[in-house]
C-alpha cells in the first residue's frame, strides 16, 4: 500500500481524514436516527404518487394537486393541532367532537342572523375552551391525557347532539361560504386547473405560524423539553404547567379553525362530523415522524403525513375495485408499521 498522497490532500492535508458525502448521510442519519420515520413517510408519499400515476394515471396533474390540498386543509390543522400536543407526550382525544360541536353550532349562529365573522370566533373560541378544560384537567387534577380527553370528546359530541340530530345548512348568502371560494392561480388545459381556497390559504399560515412557534420561539423549546423529559425541563426553570395547557388551548383552537374550514366547504354540519378524525390527526403525526413518546417530531413531518392518508384515499377512488372500508385498514397498517418504526428508533437511540 503506497502512502503516497493525492494532489487534493497535498493542498489540504486534512482531506485523507474528511469522510465522503455518502459517509457524511450515514453518520448524520446514524446522529439522528429519530428523523427515519420522517423520511420514511416523504418517501412512502413519492411512492404513492408514482404508483397512481403508473396504475391510474392524471395524479401528477395540478387538479388533483389541487383537490388533495383542498379537501385535507382541515386534516393538515388538526395534525399540527396533535403534533404540539404529542411533543409534550400527551394526547387529544377530544379534536373530532370538537369539530362536531364547533361546526353545529357555528351554522346554528349563522341561521340565527350573527355576522359571519362573529359566528366564526364563535366556533374558535369553543375549540379554544374545550382544550382549556383538557389542559386544566391534565395539569392542575393530575388527570391522565387519555381520559380527561375522553371525557371531553364525549361531552362535544353529547353537546352537537344535543343541539341538532339533522344535517344543518348554512344560509346561501352566508359570508362563512367565501373560505371555499375557489382562486384560479394557473389556468391548465380543461379543468386541469391550479386553485387554492382561502381555506387552504388559511390551513398554509397556520403550518408557518406552527413552524416559527416551535423551532424559533422559547414555547416551542419549552415544548420539546417537556417531551424529552419533564422533570429535567422543570428543574431548568422551564415554565412547564403554562405550556402543558397551552398546547391543549392550541390543539382546541385548531380543532375549531378546522371546523370552520371544513363546514365552509361542506356548506352543512352534522353532529357525526368529524367521528375517528382524531385518530386521523394523531395517525398523520405519527406517519409523520412525531414520537409517540415525545421529545421529537417535525410539523411538515405532520403534514406530509396527513397527504399520505388523503392521497391513500384518492388512489383507492381512483381504483374502484377496493372498498372504502380498506382506507381504515390500510391507514391502521401504516400506523402500526410507523409505531414499530419508532419503538426500533428509540431502542436504538438508548
Amino acid at each position: 500500500m503506497s502512502d503516497t498522497l493525492t494532489p487534493a490532500e497535498v493542498r489540504n492535508p486534512r482531506a485523507a481524514d474528511e469522510p465522503g458525502a455518502l459517509e457524511r448521510f450515514r453518520r448524520a442519519v446514524t446522529t439522528n436516527l429519530a428523523i427515519l420515520p420522517t423520511i420514511a413517510s416523504l418517501v412512502i408519499f413519492v411512492a404513492m404518487i408514482v404508483f397512481g400515476e403508473i396504475s391510474y394515471g392524471r395524479i401528477v396533474q395540478m387538479g388533483t394537486i389541487s383537490n388533495l390540498l383542498i379537501n385535507n386543509a382541515h386534516l393538515i390543522v388538526l395534525a399540527i393541532g396533535l403534533t404540539f400536543v404529542i411533543l409534550t407526550g400527551g394526547i387529544d382525544l377530544s379534536v373530532g367532537a370538537i369539530v362536531a360541536f364547533s361546526s353545529v353550532a357555528g351554522v346554528m349562529l349563522a341561521q340565527a342572523g350573527w355576522p359571519p365573522l362573529l359566528a366564526i370566533v364563535a366556533m374558535i373560541g369553543i375549540g379554544s375552551l374545550f382544550g382549556l378544560v383538557s389542559g386544566i384537567l391534565i395539569q392542575y387534577f393530575h388527570v391522565q391525557p387519555f381520559i380527561a380527553t375522553l371525557a371531553t370528546m364525549f361531552l362535544g359530541r353529547g353537546l352537537a347532539s344535543l343541539l341538532s340530530t339533522q344535517p344543518e345548512r348554512l344560509p346561501d348568502e352566508s359570508g362563512v361560504l367565501w373560505l371555499a371560494t375557489k382562486w384560479k392561480i394557473i389556468d391548465g388545459p380543461k379543468v386541469n386547473d391550479l386553485v387554492v381556497t382561502p381555506g387552504l390559504l388559511l390551513a398554509v399560515a397556520i403550518v408557518l405560524l406552527a413552524l416559527f412557534v416551535l423551532h424559533r420561539t422559547r414555547t416551542g423549546r419549552t415544548v420539546y423539553a417537556i417531551g424529552g423529559s419533564e422533570a429535567s425541563a422543570k428543574l431548568m426553570g422551564l415554565p412547564v404547567a403554562r405550556t402543558k395547557v397551552l398546547v391543549y388551548v392550541i390543539s382546541g383552537t385548531l380543532a375549531g379553525i378546522a371546523a370552520v374550514i371544513y363546514t365552509a366547504r361542506l356548506g352543512t354540519a352534522q353532529n357525526i362530523t368529524g367521528i375517528g378524525w382524531e385518530l386521523d390527526a394523531i395517525a398523520a403525526a405519527v406517519i409523520g415522524g412525531t414520537l409517540l413518546t415525545g421529545g421529537f417530531g417535525y410539523v411538515l413531518g405532520s403534514v406530509v403525513g396527513a397527504l399520505v392518508l388523503g392521497l391513500m384515499t384518492v388512489l383507492i377512488t381512483r381504483d374502484g375495485g377496493i372498498p372504502p372500508e380498506m382506507t381504515t385498514i390500510i391507514t391502521g397498517g401504516i400506523l402500526l408499521v410507523f409505531v414499530l418504526l419508532q419503538r426500533v428508533v428509540t431502542r436504538a437511540r438508548h
